[in-house]
């Protein structure tokens, strides 16, 4: 008998057309429909089904047939379109505050569909407005209203032409002129210009600039937020002393008008500081809340590990997109067999399999870890509004530091790895620009270094881990946190004597080994860039010398380990909660065993020459176990994508259509030319910009 949550899912969740797919479907373990009930609940659904519907039913949302468009055409059709997204009201002010993961949900929706609007929608509501919003006071709040109504349109101008990372060394200053009650925003040569921000380009009327704050006779504060008008909302002509431009085309992401700007002299009232970390008063005295310089600068950033938050979310989504594409297409494509009379789907090969389906684990354990991250995030931020400066609140923020700072290399690189293996998956039909895995990579990639360079953001990792330790070895201090991501390294010296004993390859197949495996990992590896770094003081190296002699090969792969181990424990628990509705517990389990044990299985060397590993056997039995896990998994792989797919238009793959008529050529072509008429017509920026802002038609 159906449970009444089969048939609200079947109310949400419609069948798919019947094609060649429906031999793998009718193989599957479990409900695909139950199954998305269970992840993601009936409100998330209906909210994602209602975004998709409103994209399909826009003629504005068309695909353009025939290939692309150029690049001013298809930055003016994005900001229409990002336009009309307002327009649709898909999610009120009220619903974000009372409900953060439907913000994540609509950001996500779009990008599956395209990523330059979702970037061009995310940086002007999120990015800006959350600046605005989480770094000022009430006096700031009076943009919020003028970002949803469009009178405005932000950015949020942080990077700078020499400087990205080190934003300590931002050489944008603001002086305060007392006498006039303005700070003055200059720009003292081109390399302190504004580069790679997005929507300055070509839209944005107002940036959330930072720059160092200098009071007379107090010398300079350090870095500081403040909200310049940079265009006339109007005619997007810029305003005095603002020089603003595009940098031009890039590799992906090009519906998106990425801008620089220098500032000659240009003076914005007192009162646009964002003043929560530091203000100052009109007679030109500097005041904070915060007697730590540090905390002051972290704060001043905080909008930064929120921004890294979600590009893992981005990540995991073109992951996702990437993985429903060649799965579907390693169902139906078929090559060879047994005899010469039948050919098989390849997705029946073990090398498909093994090339495939430990990705698709990973979209699933790491979909769970960017949302629980999320939320994590949205609690700091929630206790900074409510001006919590306890201890505790201090410690949140850096472990969240920390988890983010290492997050967005993870999740950045599994997709980039992911797509890049879907598409030579796919053979020479991936290759093809129709099937959208091309545009994927490239509007992946620029989440490898955006928001800091991955390779520089894990030291921020390692340094906390390391810090962790130095306290505990000092004084005894626990290795406690609020989110529990360190309370293991309370036993590390016990842990560090574990070794591998897994009697049976039945054992093996629970994502419990991996755990296990990973926290003996991280605390050798936190042993070893600990004994490093202290060896490199020992030798003469000052500190900076020092820790930039222990990234390779030690403290880069301390804060990898580490954050595979924290999705590894999420997904863990997640899958095994009593919760869990039978029917879904073993392909769950499967899942997530098999992303642990093929996420540990890159880590083999390191095994072995800690001993946590000998013997040959060991090493035997995790690459056993994982293409045991991928045959387990291989019948319900579609039913699995059926989950986290997006509808075909969407999706936009003809090789990835929910029915998988992959290689209906005349149907390919058809998909391909849709000739739909689009209201936005071709209106040059001139004539569209002011009444775009104000929200006509």
């Amino acid at each position: 008998m159906a449970s009444s949550s089969e048939g609200s899912g079947d109310a949400l969740l419609p069948d798919f057309p019947r094609g060649p797919l429906q031999a793998y479907r009718a193989r599957a373990s479990f409900s695909w429909k139950e199954l998305a009930l269970f992840l993601e609940g009936e409100d998330m659904l209906r909210l994602k089904k209602t975004i998709f519907s409103a994209l399909e039913d826009d003629p504005l949302f068309a695909r353009p047939g025939g290939g692309d468009l150029p690049m001013e055409k298809y930055r003016e059709l994005n900001f229409l379109r990002c336009r009309r997204v307002f327009e649709h009201d898909l999610l009120r002010v009220e619903d974000m505050l009372q409900s953060p993961l439907k913000v994540w949900a609509l950001v996500n929706c779009l990008g599956m569909y395209d990523w330059s609007l979702a970037a061009k929608f995310f940086l002007n509501v999120l990015v800006f407005g959350s600046a605005i919003y989480n770094s000022g006071s009430e006096r700031h709040f009076k943009y919020i209203p003028k970002i949803f109504s469009m009178e405005i349109f932000g950015c949020f101008a942080l990077t700078e032409l020499s400087h990205g990372t080190n934003t300590k060394a931002i050489r944008t200053t603001a002086h305060y002129d007392p006498t006039t009650e303005e700070f003055i925003i200059h720009s003292p040569d081109f390399e302190a210009a504004k580069f790679w921000v997005g929507n300055m380009g070509k839209t944005a009327t107002h940036a959330v600039v930072f720059a160092q704050l200098h009071t007379p006779g107090g010398g300079c504060h350090g870095l500081h937020a403040f909200v310049v008008q940079i265009r006339d909302p109007k005619t997007l002509l810029p305003m005095p002393g603002v020089m603003v431009g595009d940098i031009g085309k890039k590799l992906g992401q090009n519906g998106l008008d990425n801008g620089f700007a220098m500032f000659h002299q240009v003076r914005i009232p007192r009162q646009d500081l964002l003043n929560r970390a530091g203000d100052v008063t009109p007679e030109g005295t500097y005041v904070t809340p915060f007697k730590d310089d540090r905390q002051r600068f972290r704060m001043s950033l905080a909008s930064l590990s929120s921004s890294r938050v979600s590009i893992v979310g981005m990540s995991v989504v073109n992951l996702k997109l990437a993985v429903s594409i060649a799965i579907r297409f390693s169902a139906t494509r078929r090559q060879f067999g047994p005899t010469d009379k039948e050919e098989i789907p390849v997705l029946e090969y073990q090398m498909q399999q093994w090339r495939l389906l430990p990705y698709l684990a990973a979209a699933y354990a790491l979909d769970h870890f960017s949302k629980s991250l999320f939320l994590d995030m949205v609690e700091l931020q929630q206790g900074r509004l409510g001006k919590d400066a306890s201890a505790g609140q201090a410690e949140l923020g850096r472990e969240i530091h920390a988890l983010a700072s290492a997050s967005k290399p993870l999740a950045s690189w599994t997709a980039q790895r992911g797509i890049q293996e879907c598409r030579e998956a796919c053979g020479g039909h991936g290759y093809l620009a129709m099937n959208r895995l091309g545009h994927l990579r490239d509007d992946n990639d620029p989440n490898c270094t955006y928001e800091g360079d991955n390779n520089v953001l894990l030291q921020q990792t390692s340094n906390y881990l390391l810090s962790l330790l130095a306290r505990r070895a000092q004084g005894g201090a626990h290795c406690k946190s609020r989110l529990k991501t360190v309370d293991f390294l309370e036993a590390y010296p016990d842990i560090l004597g574990q070794r591998f004993e897994v009697p049976s390859l039945e054992d093996c197949l629970d994502s419990s080994v991996p755990l296990a495996a990973y926290e003996w990992l991280v605390c050798y590896l936190l042993r070893e860039s600990d004994q490093k770094l202290n060896q490199e003081k020992r030798s003469g190296s000052n500190d900076f010398e020092a820790r930039n002699n222990c990234q390779v090969y030690y403290c880069r792969s301390l804060a990898l380990a580490f954050l595979e181990l924290t999705v590894v424990r999420r997904f863990h628990e997640h899958t095994h909660q009593p919760s869990v509705p039978p029917p879904l517990r073993a392909v769950l389990r499967r899942l997530s065993a098999l992303y642990g044990l093929w996420s540990l299985s890159q880590h083999t060397a390191l095994l072995y020459r800690g001993g946590y590993f000998s013997g040959e056997q060991a090493g035997k039995m995790i690459e056993t176990a994982i293409l045991d896990l991928c045959s387990q998994l291989k019948d319900d792989a579609v039913a699995l994508v059926d989950v986290i797919a997006p509808p075909d238009f969407v999706l936009d793959s003809p090789i990835g259509r929910a029915d998988g008529e992959s290689c209906n050529f005349p149907d390919w072509w058809h998909l391909w030319d849709r000739p739909r008429t689009c209201d936005g017509g071709t209106t040059v920026w001139a004539r569209c910009s002011g009444k775009a802002l104000r929200g006509s038609r």
